[in-house]
This record gives structure tokens, sequence and C-alpha cells, in this order.
């Protein structure tokens, strides 16, 4: 060829230092500024949402740990007559207005802001006729009782009507007598009433009085107004009751009337039932205090289960019935307080919830919540002696009278969320009417006085199972399907699978929980035998027909191409496994009696729900199998192809160099596949809340429920209110949830990260 068949063609590039090629390196230096800063910018963003996130639930969930505040509101003269000694106080909802009782029948209403006296009522008690003992009942219903030395009682209501002339609130106190203001006369000879007990609940009345033997009185009073007319029937019944102790200290019924509790001088409780007021009987006798001690004060916690002790060395106990395995009640004790040191004067217990206020000789005042075992508030006051004490309905004031100044002392309390504490929520806790200590969950109920229980734990413990059960359905599947496809299918048969596999996971997770709910539930509390059947024939299926393929003719094995045997095994696993379900009715007759559910309850006390954590395992783990399968597959089929070419011409046979090379090599990868589906399966939401039951309970059967916390979350969210000890209670819930998912991601990282310094060398 010779030099003018050459022929020389210009560069389509422009001269390095032209001005388009000047131009063009500009705009490109340009872009990669942009983009470099759009990419920071965007991390950075998603950094800062995060951190923002983290905050916000650090900000909801703090108050609940913080503790109460008490400062001094108003200080003035003791409204009424200061020579008289005030036996009551209380307030009425709004703690506007205050009600001082005292030892003369004098009620006086006044302002707590100032101590001016809105009215002032004189009791109808006889002439010549003192007081002698006084009772408070159950303090919603504002029922209060005097006994007087001729052995009659008086009682009454504290009420208060509200109403808005002018658009201002006005409240106006007044007293009610419901049956009648002559005292009911309790014994027959004019005897002092030195101890007495009263509960009144708008239809029933029961009055118990002591005198100075050891018989006690009981009057019950049923009120019934006629549906046909206004007229009311007033019914009496009286009755006796002989105490075990001659001494008393103190004695208490509860709210519903029910049971009486007496403690004597001598340290001992007496629990009597006085359900039938006709033939009341000793339930318990225990000893509240040691032999060197002795009791102080006795107050009923709110609700009227608990009673609370105070001794003489500033302990204050909770006892409450517990039922034994004989259907019989004893009375414990639960918990204990040993915050004072002095003895104990006044327990005053919050209208609402599981909290009292106690005060001891020295002046004193704790704040305490029983559930939580916790002191809330704990601070001297500027005075020693306390006469009296009383709590708003709220529990968001205080009054109280300083005996050696006569003035009294108004607090403003903000005590929000007292029933938490680190025990309530992570510890096993006694609650009210249980055999022993429980973890549970049970945020809401009818009852207005409640015991709230808060304890994350069952909640936690559903979120493991159910990750779990799911990681253990969709670990093997996914990453033994992702070995398979990546290093044994066809390329072409891996081009269709993959992909599919993929796609499952952009079906929305709601379905997924209402198929399994709706009829993966029911269909495999039908066919429970065969269920586990699949179990069982379907590998054992695999593995003969894998056994078979050895015996087949060569020239039948060539027609096969290679990589595209797994198609051979889709009917048999679609054989196998409806042989299993066909066979679960026969097996079940056969075996279990006709219905395996009944039969593992009879025969091996293990109870079945039928949404259950395998239903659970089985939903989540076909939600959770795509995102595993996607990056364990990625992992597997970039490993370099020189490793695997190595060790198959170093004689190593397919499998030994997947298990011994590629694996080692993938591991990273995914074990990082393996945490993310973790995350995936703990914060799933929507198939654990309908397929599971959502029972809040502790247990590893398989066939039992349970709930989870996004689950809870979703559930309780909308019905909680804002800024109420469930509202961030539920977002406590989710920053568990944030930390341990943070924790996981973590950890993953950091394994990942080492498992690819060890074998990036290969």
């Amino acid at each position: 060829m010779s030099k003018n068949d050459i022929s020389i063609t210009e560069s389509v590039l422009p001269d390095f230092n032209s001005a388009k090629a000047r131009n063009h390196r500009n705009k490109r230096h340009i872009n990669d500024v942009i983009t470099r800063y759009l990419m920071s910018f965007g991390g950075v963003s998603v950094i800062i949402a995060i951190v923002l996130i983290a905050f916000y639930l650090f900000y909801v969930v703090f108050p609940m740990f913080m503790p109460a505040k008490v400062k001094e509101f108003g200080n003035y003269a003791v409204p009424g007559d200061v020579q008289q000694r005030t036996i009551y106080f209380t307030m009425e909802e709004q703690h506007e207005i205050a009600i001082r009782v005292t030892d003369k029948g004098e009620v006086v209403f006044f302002e707590t802001k100032d101590g001016s006296v809105r009215d002032k009522l004189k009791l109808p008690i006889p002439e010549n006729v003192e007081i002698t003992s006084f009772s408070s009942g159950d303090p919603t219903q504002r029922t209060l009782a005097l006994g007087l030395s001729d052995g009659s009682v008086i009682l009454f209501q504290h009420n208060y009507q509200v109403t808005y002339p002018n658009d201002e609130r006005l409240i106006t106190p007044g007293l009610f007598f419901p049956y009648g203001e002559t005292p009911t006369s309790l014994f027959d000879e004019a005897t002092p009433i030195n101890f007495l007990t009263v509960q009144y609940d708008g239809e029933m009345a029961t009055i118990i009085a002591v005198s100075e033997s050891a018989k006690a009185k009981i009057l019950n009073i049923t009120r019934e107004e006629s549906f046909l007319s206004d007229e009311v029937e007033i019914t009496r019944k009286q009755s006796e009751l002989l105490l075990e102790t001659p001494s008393l200290v103190s004695m208490r019924m509860d709210v519903e009337q029910r049971d009486l509790y007496v403690a004597g001088s001598g340290g001992n409780i007496f629990f009597y039932d006085i359900s039938n007021k006709s033939n009341p009987s000793l339930v318990d006798k225990v000893r509240a205090v040691s032999s060197n001690e002795r009791i102080t004060s006795l107050e009923f916690l709110a609700g009227g289960i608990s009673i609370l002790v105070g001794d003489s060395t500033g302990k204050i106990s909770q006892w409450f019935p517990v039922r034994n395995e004989a259907n019989e009640y004893s009375l414990e004790k639960v918990r204990s307080f040993n915050k004072n040191k002095s003895p104990i004067v006044s327990i005053v217990p919050e209208y609402f919830r599981k909290a009292f206020v106690a005060v001891d000789e020295k002046g004193h005042l704790g704040l305490f919540h029983t559930t939580a075992e916790r002191v809330v508030y704990f601070s001297k006051l500027k005075q020693d002696n306390v006469e009296a004490i009383g709590i708003a309905p709220r529990a968001n004031a205080i009054v109280y009278q300083d005996s050696n100044t006569d003035s009294l002392h108004y607090l403003d309390v903000h005590n929000k969320h007292p029933e938490i504490s680190w025990k309530s929520i992570w510890g096993k806790v006694w609650y009210e009417s249980r055999a022993g200590p429980e973890y549970i969950w049970q945020s809401s109920s009818a009852s207005s006085v409640f015991e709230p229980k808060f304890s994350l734990t069952p909640l936690v413990f559903g979120t493991l199972k159910a990750a779990f059960y799911a990681m253990l359905i969709a670990m093997p599947l996914a990453i033994l399907g992702a070995m398979y496809t990546a290093y044994f299918m066809a390329p072409k048969m891996r081009q269709v699978v993959k992909p599919t596999i993929e796609i499952m996971e952009a079906l929305p997770t709601v379905i997924l929980g209402f198929l399994a709910g709706l009829w993966l539930a029911p269909f495999v509390e039908k066919h429970l035998p065969g269920t586990f059947m699949v179990f069982i024939l379907v590998p054992l299926s695999v593995l003969a027909a894998a056994a078979l393929w050895e015996f087949v003719p060569e020239r039948i094995k060539h027609v096969i191409p290679e990589g595209w045997e797994a198609v051979l095994l889709i009917p048999v696993v679609l054989l196998s496994a409806l042989t299993a379900i066909l066979l679960s009715q026969p097996v079940e007759n056969l075996f279990f009696g006709g219905n395996m559910p009944l039969w593992l309850s009879t025969e091996l006390g293990i109870t079945y729900d039928q949404r259950n954590s395998l239903v659970v395992g089985f939903a989540m783990g076909f939600a959770v199998i795509p995102t595993i399968f996607s990056i364990s597959e990625d992992a597997v089929y970039s490993v370099p192809k020189h490793l695997t070419s190595g060790s198959l011409a170093l004689g190593a046979t397919p499998w030994q160099t997947m298990v011994r090379v590629v694996l080692l090599t993938a591991s990273p990868g995914i074990f990082s596949a393996v945490m993310i589906g973790m995350g995936r399966a703990v914060g799933e939401t929507m198939i654990v809340v309908m397929a599971t039951g959502n029972t809040a309970i502790m247990d590893l059967n398989i066939f039992q429920g349970f709930r989870a916390l996004s689950a809870n979350i979703a559930v309780e969210m909308p019905e909680s209110e804002v800024g109420s000890t469930h509202y961030r209670v539920l977002f406590l819930a989710g920053l568990v949830l944030f930390i341990a998912t943070f924790c996981f991601n973590t950890v993953a990282e950091v394994v990942r990260q080492r498992l690819r310094n060890k074998y990036s060398s290969l």
C-alpha cells in the first residue's frame, strides 16, 4: 500500500485550547460542582431529618420522667373560726372553692386564691351533742359523715352548681342531706361513736360505727324511686359485727360497700367481708407492722381495692386481697415506700389515679404513685405541724393548715405523669387484683379509676417474635434461592426469575395482611396437619426428584439446557404441597380426633388462636423474601469470575466453590440483606395488625398471637389524648423502634465492613 492510498482524516475532537473545548470543560465542571453539592445537600438533609425525628421523639417522651413541681400559690388565715379544729379539707374540680369542716359542725366554703368566705353553714347537730368521729366516703361522691356523742350519725354531701351568667363561670356551693337533716341513730343507748366509716353511691349507703365496746353497728340504707311516680322508698337494715380487736386505730370501708378493713392498736389489720350485711365474716388477719411499730394512718387508694397503711416509722405500705388457687382471698403486702422517717399523720389519695399524698409529723410532704413505685415529689414544708390536708379532684392543687400559726397554705401541683417509671415500663409490676407481678399492656378501660398498665416488655417481645418467625421462613428460602439464581441458574431464566421476585416487594403489605387474616388464617386452622406436612413432603420430594434425576438417561438429560433444571422441580413442589393438603383431613381424623387445634389444647395444653405466629410468619416471610433475595442475589452474582474459575480449575466441584469461595466473598452483602430484612420485619405494621389478633401476651407458643410495637402504635394512637401519658408512651414505643433500628443498622454496617476487609483479599 502506498502513501497515496493512505487517507488522513481530520479529528472530530476540537483542539484542546480552542474556545469550544474550553466551554465544554467549563460546563462539565459546573455540572460536576452542582451535582456534588446536590448530592451533599441530599445526604446532609437525610441526616438532619433523622436527627430531627429523634429529637422530636425525645421531646415528646422526656416530660414523662420529670419530677413533680409543687409551689406555694397562696398563704392566708384559716377561714372561719380558728378556735375550732379542722377535721377535713377538700376542693371542687376547678380548685377555685375549698371546703373546711370543723369539729364543731361548721362548714366553710372559701376561695382558694385568697381565703375569702363564700358561704358558712352550720350542720344540724342537736344541742348538748358533740362530734366524736368523722369519716369521708369515696371522694368522687363527696360524701361525709359525722359520728355524734349520742350514738347517731349525720350523713351529707357537699355539692357545687356551675352556672355561666354573663358568660362567666360561677360556682355555687351547698350541702345535700340524702336521708334528711335529722341524725340517724345507730345505738339504743346514748353512747359516743368513736370510729366511723361510710360509703354512699347515690342509691345505697352503708354506715359502720363503733362505740366503746368491740361491737360494730352496720346500717344499710337503700333508696329506690318509683318508675310510675316520684315517690321514694327508703329501706333500712341494721346488723352487728363482733370485732376481733377491742382497741381500734382506724376503720375503712371500700367503695363497693363489700369490704371492711379494721386497724388494731397491736399493728394488725382485720379484713372483713360485709357483702352480706346481715352476716359479715372475717376473711383474713395480717400483721401490717413490726412489733415495735404502730399503725398511724389507714386509707383506701382510688378505686377501693388497695389499702394504704402508714406507720410510726414513716413507712407506707400497700395491701390488697389476692385470690389463691383454692378460690380464697388473703391480704397481701404488695409494696412499700420508706421515704418518710417520722410517723405518718395523714394519707390523702388522689381521686382518679393510683397516687397519694402523705405528710409526716416533721412536716415532710410526699407525692407517691403505687403502680410505678415512684416517689414523684418529696420536700420539707415550712411548717412542722400539719393539722389537716386536702387535695383537688384533678390532683393539681393541695391545701393544708398549719396548726402552729393557724394559717392556710394553698399549693399548686404540676404532676402530669406519675405512673411512669423504669420499672412500670420494663419491669414486672404487681397490679391490683392480680395474683403476682406480671408484664401487662392495657392502656384503657371504662373505669375512671382504672390502673393503667404501660409495660412495653410484651410489645417488644411480640415485635421480636414476629421478626423471628418471619426470618425463620424468609432467610432459608431467600438466601438459598439467591445462591441458586445467581450461580447455578441459566442467564435467560435468571432474567425472568429475579425481576419476578423483586416485583413481589411492590405488593402492598395491607393486601398481604388482609389475605393472611381473612384467608390464610382460617385455611391453616382447617388444614393444620397438612400445613406441617408441607414442610416435610416438599423437601423430601425435591430430594427424591434429585436422586431420580441421576438415573435418567444421558440423552434425555441433554435435552434440558444447563441451568434450567429448576423448571422440572416446579410440578414436583406443587404436587407435593397439594398432596400434603389433601392428606390433612385423613391424618387429622386418624391421629388427632378430627380436630388438631382442639387436640393440642386438651392433650398438650397448648392454646390455639386462629390468628397466630405461624400465620404471621408466612405472611411476613413472603413480604421480607424479596428484600433479602434481591440483595443476596446481587452479592453472589457480583463475586469475581476469576475466583470461581480458579476454584473449578483446581478441581473443586461447583457446590464446593459456592460454599467455600462464593459465600465467603459475598458474605458482607448477604449479611446486609439479612439485617435489612430484619429491620423490615421489626417495623412491619399492617400484616401484624391484621393477622395476629393483637393480644399483648408473652408466650413462645407458635399457635398464639402477640402485639408488636408498630401495630400497637397504629391501633392506639388515633384514640389517645394528645399530651396524655398514653400518648407519650406510644411515642416512647416509636423511640424504642427508632433506637432498635439504629442499633441494628450500626451493628450490620460494622460487621459488614469487617467481613469485607477479611475476604477482600480473595
